[in-house]
C-alpha cells in the first residue's frame, strides 16, 4: 500500500519554507498535497505567490472538490479543511486554538479518511497546531515529517510537533521534498528518528 496525501501544517514565518518544499517536487510526485497555513482571513494572494515557486499545479480548495493526485491544495482562509476519502469538505465552525483552518483537524480528518496512506508534515509557526493530529496520522499507522527547528523560522511549532511525536523524521526544511520523494518510491510506512 502506497501513500496517498501528504497534509502540511505550518504558520509563522511558512512563506519560504512552502516555497522551498514546492519549488523541489518533480514531475514524478503523484500524491495529493493539502496545505493548512495559518492566515488572515483576507488574504488570497498565497497561492498565487505559491504558484510561482513551483511547477506542480496548485489551487484553494473548493467544498466538495475531488481530492487528485499530482496537485498541490491550499486551504483558504477563514475556512476549516475535513480531509474525506476523495473530497474535501470545508466548515466555518468556530476556531479550535484560536485557528481557522485548524492544522489540527485537517491532520485528524485526514488520519481517519487514510490511516496508513497518510504523510503529516509540521513545518515552522509559533503556536502548538498540528501536534495533536500528527500524534493522530501516526498512531493510524501514517508517517511524519517535522521541520528541523532550527531550520525553521519560528521553532514553536516543529518543537511541540517532535515533542509529541518522538519517531518523527525531522530533517531541515530542504530536505524535506527529497524525503517526500523517497518515501512515495517505499510505498509504504517508515520512520527515521534523529
Amino acid at each position: 500500500m502506497g501513500y496517498e496525501v501528504v497534509v502540511v501544517g505550518v504558520s509563522a514565518g511558512g512563506l519560504q519554507a512552502l516555497c522551498t518544499i514546492a519549488g523541489s517536487l518533480t514531475p514524478d510526485f503523484n500524491m495529493a498535497m493539502v496545505i493548512v497555513q495559518h492566515r488572515s482571513k483576507d488574504s488570497y494572494a498565497l497561492c498565487d505567490v505559491l504558484q510561482e515557486c513551483s511547477a506542480m499545479p496548485m489551487h484553494e480548495i473548493i467544498d466538495k472538490e475531488p481530492i487528485s493526485p499530482g496537485q498541490i491544495y491550499l486551504a483558504p482562509p477563514d475556512y476549516h479543511v475535513l480531509v474525506e476519502r476523495g473530497y474535501f469538505s470545508l466548515s466555518v465552525d468556530d476556531p479550535i486554538r484560536h485557528s481557522r483552518p485548524s492544522i489540527d483537524l485537517m491532520f485528524e480528518t485526514a488520519a481517519d479518511a487514510y490511516g496508513r496512506e497518510v504523510i503529516g508534515v509540521v513545518l515552522t509557526g509559533a503556536n502548538h497546531d498540528g501536534a495533536r493530529g500528527l500524534r493522530q496520522i501516526v498512531d493510524r499507522g501514517g508517517a511524519a515529517i517535522v521541520q528541523d527547528p532550527a531550520t525553521a523560522e519560528v521553532a514553536v511549532m516543529p518543537r511541540a510537533a517532535y515533542a509529541m511525536v518522538p519517531e518523527a523524521n525531522v530533517v531541515p526544511v530542504e530536505e524535506i521534498a527529497p524525503l517526500l520523494l523517497a518515501l512515495q518510491r517505499a510505498g509504504s510506512p517508515r520512520t527515521e528518528t534523529r
